[in-house]
């Protein structure tokens, strides 16, 4: 069989097994990156790329490499989701790196972190005083999350006692000049209401929207295909 050929139907296999493997390994492994989550995904994904290229040696072999690393990645899961001294110790757990504004060089120490990391983490979510800083956490997955002292939080509505209305998600009731019904359904209205709403807005077709949002506490936003927008 022509090289080609066998490079093409190994891509086709090893594309559809790896990404039958990354759904039943979850999102995790994207939305909460642990350093044992980035080796699996980078050995995973080797083993994917020898099953495309690697002409000298049989496709099985790759298949059941791929198989076993992904059951060896999901019974970790499974065992750090019972157990969590396991958890801590395959995914790491959170570190304090400040405790009410003094920062723990020990804790840095072992997770070796600078204090140029530090500064630069916190200039990152816009925080270039330490003295703000009430709470500092590194994550497992390497994010640090702070609290700031409460002295130097902004003011809320609520500490202002200024009346507030009820909070409403955007809904997408036009998508690339489609009405998506189930938004439409889900807020109650109908494409005859739709359509007076965009004639008030002087849209005649609702061809011409590229996109309109709705949520009651604001007004409609349209924007249409060509390069001006109504509000």
């Amino acid at each position: 069989m022509n090289e080609a050929l066998i490079v093409l139907v190994r891509a086709i296999i090893s594309f559809f097994t790896l990404l039958i493997f990354a759904r039943v390994l979850g999102k995790q492994q994207i939305s909460q990156l642990t350093f044992f989550d980035y080796i699996v995904g980078i050995t995973i994904g080797g083993i994917a790329a020898n099953l495309t290229t690697n002409l000298t040696s049989s496709a099985w072999s790759h298949w059941v490499g791929l198989l076993v690393w992904s059951c060896l990645a999901i019974t970790l899961q499974f065992i750090s989701l019972k157990w969590r001294k396991a958890s801590e110790y395959i995914n790491g757990k959170p570190t304090i790196l400040i405790m009410n504004g003094k920062i723990l060089e020990e804790s840095m120490k072992k997770v070796r972190y600078t204090l140029g990391d530090l500064l630069e983490e916190l200039r990152d979510k816009d925080i270039f005083d330490l003295r703000e800083v009430a709470f500092a956490v590194l994550e497992k997955d390497g994010k640090l999350s702070v609290l700031k002292k409460s002295e130097t939080l902004p003011a809320t509505r609520k500490d202002l006692n200024i009346k507030t209305e009820p909070t409403f998600v955007d809904k997408e009731l036009i998508y690339d000049g489609i009405v998506i019904e189930q938004n439409l359904n889900a807020i109650n209205k109908t494409r005859k209401w739709l359509n007076k709403q965009l004639k008030i807005k002087g849209v005649n077709d609702i061809s011409e929207v590229f996109i309109a949002v709705y949520n009651p506490n604001k007004e409609m936003y349209i924007d249409l295909y060509k390069d001006h927008t109504v509000n």
